[in-house]
């Protein structure tokens, strides 16, 4: 822990997640849809199977079952908790925050909880905000930063180009005070022209879910409403990774694993190629888990963790994007083990 009066940092002490049980294969969605989309999913995107809540499950709850995985692991309870930041675009509702459900599932009653929204960069921004507390407010010592996707509840299942990508899930870090740095540097970006390209726009003050509306157009649910540039991510990936990692002060070969949005394995692919980096130096779960938004990177980073893909003194690189479109890339040494 740093001493008073030093430089406070912020450091990784724990990660966990949450799968929903309910798996949907590919096949499923070639019966429900009526037409083979699966050996085309495997091909250009890499997901074979996704997850799905139950019923009687909401993002809440999965935000809790990641964030109670990831203070076990941390070696915490609730009660050590000062702030816990969901980052989410499918709340439980749209006030109050998810937030507020997710401390009172845990019991972490003395913390500050709040949600925020860059959609599927959302984690990875939250990441950085948390940060950015232990460094400025001394009464802040532990931050609990879940990424949370519910997305099934937005899913109109005749739509092949939603339905086949998104799944459900919920990972989440404890961020520690530390005396020696544990996030290094991250760089926030925006794309503002795509605001209107990706979303659920019915169910808010601009497109209430009037009874007339969900009459015509259906109940709210996420829309690919028009194309993103194929090679978007492609793009400004690297250059985002290099401008945090020249601020971290850090090279390329510095990092053990990079850890990318996970909706399109080809697009990580190319990526790496891009940077002149072999496949094995970057983690994937999109073909078990399908694309979980704002959860899709820590749920990712916790599944490497539990495979031993990271030791003490490591450095992994988070970069992400979202509807909006938002980007954040973060890098991070490791602290834990």
């Amino acid at each position: 822990m740093p001493e008073a009066g030093g430089r406070r940092w912020a450091a990784v002490l724990g990660t966990g997640r949450c799968v929903p049980e309910r798996v949907v294969t590919n096949e499923e969605l070639e019966a429900m849809l009526g037409e083979p989309v699966g050996q085309w999913l495997e091909a250009n995107v890499g997901i074979r199977t996704r997850h799905i809540m139950a019923d009687d499950q909401t993002t809440s709850d999965l935000a809790a079952a990641a964030a109670r995985a990831a203070l076990e692991r941390a070696g915490l309870t609730p009660d050590a908790v000062d702030l816990i930041i969901v980052a989410t675009d499918t709340p439980d509702q749209p006030s109050p925050a998810t937030a507020a459900r997710v401390q009172h599932l845990l019991g972490a009653g003395r913390a500050m909880a709040f949600d925020m929204n860059c959609a599927c960069a959302g984690w990875v921004t939250a990441l950085d905000m948390g940060a950015r507390y232990i460094a400025t407010d001394p009464e802040i010592r532990h931050v609990l930063v879940v990424g949370a996707y519910g997305m099934s509840r937005f899913l109109d299942w005749s739509d092949k180009r939603t339905c086949t990508l998104f799944a459900d899930g919920a990972g989440a870090a404890v961020l520690g005070a530390a005396a020696e740095p544990g996030l290094l540097a991250s760089c926030l970006a925006s794309e503002p022209s795509y605001h209107d390209a990706l979303g659920i726009y019915t169910g808010g003050a601009a497109r209430p879910a009037t009874l007339e509306r969900i009459r015509a157009e259906g109940p709210p649910a996420v829309r690919f409403v028009r194309r993103f540039s194929a090679e978007f991510n492609v793009e400004r990936w690297p250059a985002l990774i290099r401008r945090t990692l020249d601020k971290a002060g850090l090279e390329l070969d510095d990092v053990a694993l990079f850890i990318f949005t996970q909706i399109n394995l080809r697009t990580i692919e190319a990526v790496m190629d891009v940077l002149g980096l072999p496949l094995d130096r970057t983690h994937w779960v999109m073909d078990r888990w399908g694309y979980t938004g704002s959860a899709c990177i820590p749920m990712a980073l916790d599944d490497a963790v539990e495979q031993e893909r990271l030791r003490r003194g490591d450095h992994v690189l988070f970069c992400a994007s979202g509807g909006g479109i938002a980007m954040a890339a973060a890098v991070v040494r490791w602290t834990c083990g």
